[in-house]
């Protein structure tokens, strides 16, 4: 069965028949409002849509739609629960006296806000998703935030959050640098397989097909291991060119480590000779 993103269709799908953005939030009642509210808006399943269309139909690029947003989001609350377990302190905490609640808040908003800009244009779409979010923000953060300073706060680190996931962005938070690195961490095999079946010949579509899987665990000697699985050696580019440079500068230096292994037996790695010939 093919694991490829489908091309997004035309119009925007039936509510039935949409993605499902959703993230573990049993435990945070703040995120349970919110998320509830997400899932009931209209605005942002057809900014999301608009994304891929940018994306996918118009730039042959990865996808970058609903799917896109639930992986980070669920990446970066992932990433941000292994560091508090282990007695890291998120920068809402430690800087304005708010909760961890609070922290889970600010990255999963801002993993499902961070590409809206998308839906305008690819270049400057950071700057783009700081407009949009912005306005969005107003809109769902009273659910849960009704005091008007407190709210304020948290769109302000969102915000932040969002412009920082750029290239040669520099976070200043700890959440910054988690809603940056879960980004990066999207890149399994299949979510990054479309540029190349679409006719891109480049060492970022042929290093992606490389990647297997990617596990998220609790590790020893830092709080979280990345552990990258690849058919081949070309995934190592992916690894060095796009999750090195989005570690770098985040913040998470410390708390990360990432092993990459490389697996050929696995019956799943058996492929085709990517490219059989090259013409410069």
């Amino acid at each position: 069965m093919s694991h490829l993103p489908p091309e997004p269709p035309k119009a925007l799908p039936p509510r039935e028949k949409r993605v499902r953005v959703h993230v573990p939030a049993r435990h945070n009642p703040k995120l349970q409002v919110l998320m509830q509210a997400v899932q009931k808006d209209e605005e942002l399943d057809a900014l999301w849509h608009m994304q891929n269309v940018n994306a996918i139909t118009r730039l042959s690029m990865t996808d970058h739609g609903p799917v896109h947003v639930h992986i980070v989001a669920n990446i970066a609350l992932k990433l941000l629960r292994l560091l508090m377990a282990r007695d890291v302190t998120p920068n809402v905490v430690a800087d304005l006296g708010m909760t961890p609640d609070d922290a889970e808040v600010v990255v999963v908003l801002a993993a499902l806000l961070h590409d809206i800009g998308m839906s305008i244009h690819r270049i400057n779409h950071e700057e783009y998703s700081l407009i949009l979010a912005d306005r969005k923000l107003a809109e769902l953060l009273p659910a849960a935030y009704p005091d008007v300073a407190q709210r304020t706060l948290v769109k302000s680190e969102i915000l932040h959050a969002i412009i920082a996931h750029r290239s040669g962005g520099r976070p200043l938070t700890l959440e910054a640098g988690v809603v940056r690195v879960a980004d990066a961490l999207d890149m399994t095999e299949g979510r990054s397989r479309l540029p190349f079946e679409r006719g891109s010949t480049s060492i970022h579509a042929v290093s992606a097909l490389a990647i297997r899987k990617v596990d998220i665990l609790e590790g020893e000697e830092k709080p979280v291991l990345v552990q990258v699985t690849m058919c081949n050696e070309a995934g190592v580019f992916q690894i060095d060119a796009l999750l090195r440079e989005k570690l770098k500068g985040s913040g998470l230096e410390p708390y990360v480590q990432i092993v990459a292994r490389i697996t050929p037996e696995d019956p799943n790695c058996q492929q085709e000779a990517l490219l059989r010939e090259i013409r410069l």
